[in-house]
C-alpha cells in the first residue's frame, strides 16, 4: 500500500512537472509573440496560460513541501500543504470565472471583432490544453485534490479555447457577435461549478471534516461489535491530505480482556476493512470511564 501510495505520489509529481514546462514554454512564447506582432489577443491568451502555469506550479509546490519530514513544529509534516494549495486554486477558479463574466457583460454591450490571428492562437492554446489535460489524466484526478484542482484550471482553459474557436467561427461565417459573449458565460458557468466544488471539498477537510465514504455511525457500531469491547467514545475520523485518513478514539474493555489483543484486532479491521492506516486507540477499563463521567459532571 505505501509503495502504491508513493508510486502514485510520484507519478502525480511527474504529470504536474512535464505540465508546467508545456504550459510555461507556451505562456513565453505567446508573450513574446504579442509584444513582436503588437496582438493584444496572444498577449491576454497568455494571461490565462499564467493563471494555469501559477495554478500547475502551486500544486507542484505542494508535492515538494508536502515531502518534507515531519518536526516538532509540525508533527503531521507538511502533507496538509496539498490541501492548502487545492483551497488557493478553487478560489482562483471562481475569481477567473467572475472576470469572464464582467469581461462577457461589457462584450454583450460592445461586441469583439474577429480576426483570422486569434482564431489561430485558440486552436493553438486548444491543442496546448488538450495535451496538458492528457498529461494531467495519467495523475490521479480522481482522488487527489491538488492534482484534480490544477487538471481543472487546464480544462477551464481548455472550455474558454473551444468557446473562442466556437465564437469565431459563428462571428466569422453568420456575422453572429453576440456568440463570444453567450460562449464566455457558459465556460464561466462551467468554472464556477468546478471551482466551488474544489473549494468547498479542501475547507471540508481543512475544517477536519469526515471522509467522503466513511460513515461515523457504521465504524463506531463495527467497533464496538468486537469482542470484549464494551463501549466505543470520543470517535474521530478526518484526512490529513488525499489518501491520508487518520482516526483517533477511546474504547471501553472488559477488566478480564486482553487489551494489546484488542488493540491488535480493532487495528487491523480499520487498515483492511475501511484503509485506515494512522488509527490512535485508547483502551481503557470500566473504572476509567466511570471516574471519567465523574469528574466531567
Amino acid at each position: 500500500m505505501g509503495h502504491d501510495h508513493s508510486h502514485g505520489h510520484n507519478q502525480n509529481k511527474k504529470a504536474l512537472l512535464i505540465s508546467f514546462l508545456f504550459i510555461f514554454t507556451f505562456m513565453i512564447v505567446e508573450v513574446i509573440g504579442g509584444i513582436v506582432t503588437n496582438s493584444l489577443a496572444l498577449l491576454s491568451d497568455a494571461g490565462h496560460m499564467l493563471s494555469d502555469a501559477a495554478a500547475l506550479g502551486l500544486s507542484l509546490a505542494a508535492f515538494y513541501i508536502g515531502e518534507k519530514a515531519s518536526d516538532k513544529g509540525k508533527t503531521y509534516g507538511y502533507k496538509r500543504f496539498e490541501i492548502l494549495a487545492a483551497f488557493i486554486n478553487g478560489i482562483t477558479l471562481l475569481l477567473v470565472s467572475l472576470y469572464i463574466f464582467w469581461e462577457a457583460y461589457h462584450r454583450f454591450i460592445d461586441t469583439p471583432v474577429v480576426s483570422p490571428g486569434m482564431m489561430v492562437i485558440a486552436i493553438i492554446g486548444l491543442i496546448v490544453n488538450i495535451i496538458v489535460a492528457w498529461i494531467l489524466m495519467r495523475g490521479d484526478t480522481e482522488h487527489n485534490l491538488n492534482v484534480r484542482s490544477a487538471f481543472l484550471h487546464v480544462l477551464g482553459d481548455m472550455l474558454g479555447s473551444v468557446g473562442a474557436i466556437a465564437a469565431g467561427l459563428l462571428i466569422y461565417f453568420f456575422n453572429w457577435n453576440l456568440a463570444d459573449p453567450i460562449a464566455s458565460v457558459m465556460v464561466a458557468i462551467l468554472i464556477v461549478i468546478s471551482g466551488w466544488r474544489v473549494t468547498k471539498d479542501s475547507i471540508h477537510i481543512l475544517m477536519e471534516g469526515t471522509p467522503k465514504g466513511i460513515d461515523m455511525e457504521d465504524v463506531k457500531n463495527s467497533l464496538a461489535a468486537a469482542p470484549g469491547v464494551i463501549e466505543v467514545h470520543d470517535l474521530h475520523v478526518w484526512c490529513i491530505t488525499s489518501g491520508f485518513t487518520a482516526l483517533s478514539c477511546h474504547v471501553v474493555v472488559g477488566n478480564e480482556v486482553n487489551r494489546d489483543t484488542i488493540l491488535l484486532r480493532l487495528s487491523a479491521y480499520l487498515e483492511e476493512e475501511i484503509g485506515i492506516h494512522h488509527s490512535t486507540i485508547q483502551v481503557e477499563g470500566k473504572s476509567v470511564t466511570e471516574g471519567h463521567h465523574h469528574i466531567c459532571t
